[in-house]
């Protein structure tokens, strides 16, 4: 007889599968990310439909297939129609659902990065900087936490003047020994990093929500998150 597994989960991702399945993948509260398989779930009269969607959290029921644990049950908590409302929104939730599906690995309970996810979704609200901020907090959560408040190669304590980030390295270096470092090994990846956005960077971690809802970020300093958090991110599913 087969064992009813339930709990909360977000569906992140879907794939039509057949004529009418879906494959989801779920991140669950009790058991980690999961894929499950919703069989008939495409046809108009499934009863899983309703709380099977992405960007849905649901309370699910499931069981363990041969190849793929298949759902039995979805009660649906809360659909997020603001997302599904908003463009800019959607988009967020995409690049959050994508980046954790390639960075969480395997089936294992987390408490702390579904805290993360239940609490990025829920600030959907300011779109500007929640994908960054989910990403480096997961980053830090999965072992990369860079270093933000001193210099990597001489320890001291980073001044606002120009720097630059490692993701080789996992920090900021300052200027002084960037000059040193360029000249010991001439294909270092250097980026150069402004204080403004160090001090985004320490915000995150610190999640700062009060004062980074208010912030407002320049263009310039946006497309520098934007590039340092992509180096980082290439840097880490490569090491992972």
């Amino acid at each position: 007889m087969a064992i009813h597994y339930r709990t909360k989960g977000f569906f992140l991702t879907e794939v039509a599968r057949g004529e009418s399945d879906k494959l989801f993948v779920v991140y669950t509260k009790d058991f980690g990310k999961l894929k499950i398989l919703g069989k008939a779930i495409r046809k108009i009269k499934s009863k899983l439909r309703a709380g099977a969607r992405e960007f849905c959290l649901s309370e699910i029921e499931f069981i363990q297939g041969k190849t793929y644990k298949t759902l039995t049950d979805t009660v649906l908590i809360d659909s997020f129609q603001s997302i599904r409302k908003d463009l800019t929104k959607s988009k967020t939730a995409f690049q959050i659902s994508d980046v954790l599906d390639k960075l969480v690995k395997g089936e294992e309970k987390d408490e702390k990065i579904w805290s993360l996810l239940s609490e990025t979704f829920g600030k959907l609200s300011d779109c500007q900087l929640l994908y960054h901020y989910f990403l480096w907090n997961l980053f830090s959560l999965l072992g990369y936490q860079p270093e933000l408040y001193k210099c990597l190669s001489c320890g001291k304590e980073l001044k606002p003047f120009q720097l630059y980030f490692s993701s080789e390295e996992g920090g900021v270096v300052c200027n002084i020994c960037v000059q040193e470092t360029k000249k010991e090994d001439s294909s270092a990846q250097l980026i150069e990093i402004k204080p403004d956005v160090v001090k985004i960077l320490r915000l995150f971690l610190q999640k700062d929500w009060p004062v980074l809802s208010k912030l407002k970020v320049g263009e310039e300093d946006k497309e520098s998150l934007e590039t340092i958090s992509e180096d980082y991110l290439s840097f880490v599913l490569e090491n992972f």
